[in-house]
């Protein structure tokens, strides 16, 4: 390409950020920077009855968030100065006039408006993803582009952003497709150059409707707070209607500006699909660093079980590759914990007699004998491993029976039908509480 690519999105300020938003900031990002181009974000506030100073914040802190970090910033309304300018000139020179009629929501009340003189013809653009696109803009006639001379409109004022910012690339959803006439005969007017267009398809919900914040929690906040990583909602959307050409699913971000081309730029919707987002987001928690996983599943845990007697930083520790063998979501590690799951870590349980007992061994007077002789075995060993435990211990369950000397083992030391195997609970909770739980359910089993 002979000229610098130069991409933009132009999101508007008047609520939470719809992920479609985020895919298309992705693709003009991926593509500006494949090329060596800029890319920048223009908070596109012409809607001043909608638009909130929370949600521009709001648009910088996710883009932030997720690694789109532009090269320049940009905001609409600091532009009104030159949006008046470029107004003026064109009813100055009759390619554009200002028009008296009915206010469409007070229709006893007179406004003046600006319309661009329209002539009619039929107009053809190449679009990078769809090919050639035809329009016939007759059947557009004298349209608006201002409700006064200082009051430009979404599609004037963006033509002439566009303009002067140099824009070459507009790449965008492809619900703009039928903005793009419009926006081309008001960069004639103008003088400004065509930019290069491209529209991609949209996200579609399973049932193949418009995938909805509203319907579908479709918004960059709620899967955030759910605890998806960004470099895997980053990998998954790339590949949400654009294919590298292969099988190839795990991508950093340098890997997509490399492998990413317009090309495989899907033209059907590509269906949204929860799971397979979470699977990026599991995959990507493997990947995290002990100390990252730590962190993240620090904030995650509920203050509930932050207060339990025995809670640690330690034992937390010890507890972490469980928790990576059992969640795809910080927000499923919160659910988990809350509901008592990893209770066992930090607190004695309260063991049921009952569920001491193997469920092949009908005999309760036999687990006794089975866990003093646990006791035993390992008051001399070191807790420095789960095998460490596991050596210490299996020859004897392999001799007396598994289930009948593991099953009491593991319920002694976390009360529960289904926990981690008991060698991994001893690891997590240490050998002095081990050794003191296992005299508890001795205890319990005296009808104590």
């Amino acid at each position: 390409m002979t000229n610098k690519v130069v991409t933009r999105i132009a999101p508007s300020p008047t609520g939470e950020m719809h992920i479609g938003t985020v895919r298309t900031a992705l693709f003009n990002y991926l593509f500006a920077k494949k090329h060596g181009g800029t890319y920048f974000v223009r908070i596109e506030d012409t809607d001043k009855e909608r638009n909130r100073e929370e949600w521009v914040d709001a648009i910088w802190q996710d883009f932030e968030w997720c690694g789109l970090i532009p090269d320049k910033r940009s905001r609409t309304s600091l532009h009104l100065a030159r949006h008046r300018e470029l107004l003026h000139m064109l009813v100055d020179k009759n390619l554009a006039y200002v028009s008296r009629e009915p206010s469409k929501n007070e229709p006893d009340r007179m406004v003046e408006v600006v319309r661009l003189r329209n002539g009619g013809k039929e107009l053809t653009f190449d679009d990078l993803v769809r090919g050639s696109i035809t329009f016939d803009t007759s059947e557009l006639g004298d349209f608006v582009i201002a409700r006064s001379l200082d009051d430009p409109l979404y599609h004037f004022a963006v033509v002439a952003d566009d303009g002067d910012e140099g824009v070459t690339h507009v790449l965008r959803a492809e619900e703009h497709i039928s903005n793009t006439p419009r926006q081309i005969l008001i960069q004639e007017a103008l003088g400004f150059p065509r930019p290069v267009y491209a529209h991609f398809p949209l996200i579609l919900a399973p049932d193949r409707s418009k995938l909805s914040k509203r319907k579908h929690g479709a918004s960059i906040k709620n899967y955030r707070e759910q605890g998806f990583l960004p470099a895997a909602i980053i990998n998954y959307l790339a590949l949400l209607g654009w294919s590298p050409g292969n099988d190839r699913e795990i991508f950093s971000l340098a890997e997509l500006i490399e492998a990413f081309d317009l090309n495989g730029v899907q033209k059907s919707g590509g269906i949204f699909n929860i799971e397979k987002m979470k699977w990026f987001n599991r995959e990507y928690l493997l990947k995290l660093s002990d100390d990252a996983f730590v962190s993240m599943a620090e904030k995650a845990v509920p203050e509930r079980v932050k207060n339990l007697p025995d809670f640690s930083s330690e034992r937390l520790e010890r507890l972490m590759p469980t928790i990576r063998e059992r969640i795809s979501l910080a927000k499923e590690l919160h659910d988990e914990a809350e509901n008592g799951d990893y209770d066992f870590a930090f607190t004695d349980p309260d063991v049921p007699q009952e569920l001491l007992k193997w469920k092949k061994d009908p005999d309760l007077s036999a687990v006794k004998p089975r866990l003093q002789k646990l006791i035993e075995l390992l008051k001399n060993v070191s807790f420095d491993s789960a095998e460490a435990i596991k050596t210490a211990v299996w020859d004897y369950a392999e001799s007396e029976g598994r289930g009948e000397v593991l099953w009491p083992f593991r319920v002694a030391l976390t009360g529960m039908e289904k926990s981690p195997d008991p060698f991994t609970a001893a690891y997590i909770i240490g050998k002095d509480s081990t050794l003191q739980r296992l005299e508890n359910a001795m205890v319990k089993l005296n009808g104590e």
